[in-house]
């Protein structure tokens, strides 16, 4: 599920900075209040983004993120997530961020002369309708929608994600296993050269590289899957030649010593997963090539007050968490 929410969020760390104020390429971002208007948190080149479609994507997205395994995040006193950053902060700028994707999507769309088939319109339709129904009366009170607005969110939904596989069309999704390929190691990394060559010495020695690599090891983990551009081209160049069992020499980097072990130099169901993964890169930055483009040439204001007036409902009342789900279930490939 998380997957396919995150489809159309690729420009996310660009998108936030230009609502909270700031120079992109040529193009200063002012924001202005007035422009935007009480009744909306953003608008971009002119168009807004109402409070009603923003306090729906938020809904879905407080449900998704918030809650794990089973449990509700929402109910602990210090909501924090694993790099400690705060729940409420991270849902809502997951939410700013994919209504300004959407909303740069479409009029990216719109000036390609790209609409939707009276079949992708009437898909949209029925998607709305079972969306729509399954909001309970607080959640449809607490957003503020009726079935024809939530109809138009989907629309909007419908042609960026229309709009992002056109762009992302004639991407060679040939890959090679030795592209792919994924290992499986064992690491020592250390910081210091002194200890790097104590280690060297040591492995000069036959100590065992797991013994050593137990005690001087300075890297999060010893034992790792390891695919191309993971870490420095320095450590690529030499691991990738290695054979089973075989142990590198000391590879130095900006950051730091690395000594490597081969566990297993092809793994291959991983190395067929990774091949997947490596297409959608190449989707990825081909897209956003072109939405960059777009941005740096677009105009962002945010009513801050609006904004932070709009906050995540925790009362247990509003459980809507399907409005990306039940686009897939009717958009699905």
């Amino acid at each position: 599920m998380k997957r396919k929410i995150v489809t159309l969020c690729l420009a996310v760390a660009l998108l936030s900075s230009t609502l909270a104020g700031c120079t992109i390429g040529n193009t200063e971002i002012v924001l202005n209040m007035n422009s935007v208007g009480r009744n909306h948190v953003f608008s971009i080149n002119g168009e807004k983004c109402t409070k009603e479609e923003a306090r729906l994507y938020l809904c879905n997205y407080q449900n998704i993120y918030g809650y794990a395994y089973g449990i509700n995040l929402w109910e602990y006193d210090d909501k924090k997530l694993a790099d400690d950053s705060d729940l409420e902060d991270y849902v809502k700028d997951i939410t700013l961020s994919e209504l300004a994707n959407i909303m740069c999507m479409e009029q990216l769309a719109e000036q390609q002369e790209l609409t939707l088939t009276q079949d992708e319109k009437d898909k949209v339709a029925k998607v709305a309708e079972e969306y729509y129904a399954s909001l309970s009366k607080e959640e449809r009170s607490y957003i503020g929608v009726d079935q024809s607005k939530v109809k138009r969110f989907y629309e909007k939904y419908a042609i960026a994600q229309k709009l992002y596989k056109t762009l992302t069309q004639g991407i060679s999704e040939e890959v090679s296993d030795d592209e792919a390929r994924v290992m499986r190691i064992q690491q020592i990394f250390v910081k210091s050269e002194e200890k790097a060559l104590f280690v060297e010495s040591k492995l000069g020695g036959k100590e065992k590289f797991d013994s050593l690599a137990s005690t001087y090891n300075e890297a999060g983990v010893i034992e790792r899957n390891l695919a191309r551009g993971e870490y420095p081209e320095e450590v690529d160049e030499i691991v990738f030649h290695l054979d089973d069992g075989e142990t590198s020499g000391m590879i130095t980097t900006d950051e730091g010593y690395y000594f490597i072990k081969c566990l297993n130099k092809f793994d291959k169901e991983l190395t067929e997963e990774n091949k997947d993964n490596i297409i959608a890169k190449r989707r990825k930055e081909q897209f956003e090539d072109k939405l960059i483009e777009f941005i740096e040439n677009s105009q962002f204001d945010l009513n801050e007050k609006v904004w932070a007036d709009i906050q995540v409902d925790t009362t247990g009342n509003i459980k809507t968490n399907s409005f990306f789900e039940t686009y897939e279930k009717y958009f699905a490939e």
